[in-house]
């Protein structure tokens, strides 16, 4: 759970290589990390609550067509089952040790949600800058035009004057808004998976939502990172558009999408 700036520096191909030749985890050792890490966004306050899981290229939710596999919460009361409870988080990572879990955004917490070059863009910048930096997140492999990067901030979701805050479904859409291209705002009503969790794709190469920044980092107020974010998006848009791939891809766009 590094700053992650030395993945900007080079040195990532270097731990690839090192990944590659460490020797095989065992089941138990897997599950008592995801625990650890699960009991670590918890601790920092996030609530969580049980999501889908891939099985092979879909979901366990057996939906057929599903939108968003192994993306979305298995309950659709998500957001009162949602929690930081230790022992409850411990019983559900036990007893469903393939589910992938999600946090409910607006409460303690938004999600800034970019494409993830314009997010790597945007980190770099503000780790540069010296702005504070709260926990990020990156999902699908690191290889994928497609992936998004997740910058946990502190909500706006509850402002004192009622008239400050938009309901997630108003927010940024991609597809819809110019203005802030590939840019979502998760606040209430909303929901993000957390590290550890696995994404639909080959069985032997998950795509993956891994810390970039882990959950211990303090929460940002969230406008102090979007100028930053807003610009990154902007240029990556204009990059796409310019080498004549303008549409996005399913990836690309941001979920949650209405199931």
């Amino acid at each position: 759970m590094g700053d992650g700036i030395g993945r900007y520096r080079g040195t990532e191909s270097r731990l690839a290589q090192w990944l590659r030749r460490r020797p095989k985890r065992t089941a138990a050792e897997d599950e008592n990390d995801r625990e650890k890490l699960l009991l670590a966004v918890a601790a920092a306050g996030l609530p969580l609550a049980p999501a889908a899981y891939p099985v092979g290229y879909s979901c366990s939710c057996e939906r057929i067509g599903c939108p968003t596999p192994a993306r979305h919460p298995v309950s659709f009361a998500w957001q009162t089952q949602s929690t930081t409870d230790r022992a409850q988080i411990e019983r559900w990572a036990r007893n469903e040790p393939e589910a992938n879990f999600v946090t409910a955004t607006g409460m303690v917490h938004d999600v800034l949600d970019v494409p993830l070059a314009a997010g790597r863009a945007a980190l770099e910048r503000l780790l540069a800058e010296g702005v504070e930096v709260g926990p990020v997140a990156e999902s699908a492999d690191v290889d994928t035009v497609g992936g998004r990067m997740l910058f946990f901030t502190a909500t706006r979701g509850t402002p004192e004057d009622e008239d400050e805050w938009w309901p997630c479904e108003l927010d940024c859409h991609p597809e819809t808004m110019d203005e802030h291209p590939g840019l979502r705002w998760h606040c209430r009503g909303s929901y993000v998976l957390v590290p550890p969790a696995r994404l639909p794709g080959d069985e032997d190469a998950h795509p993956v939502v891994a810390w970039v920044r882990g959950p211990e980092h303090p929460l940002p107020d969230p406008l102090n990172l979007l100028e930053a974010l807003q610009d990154a998006c902007a240029r990556h848009a204009a990059e796409r558009e310019a080498d004549g791939d303008g549409e996005h891809t399913a990836h690309e766009i941001a979920w949650p999408l209405t199931r």
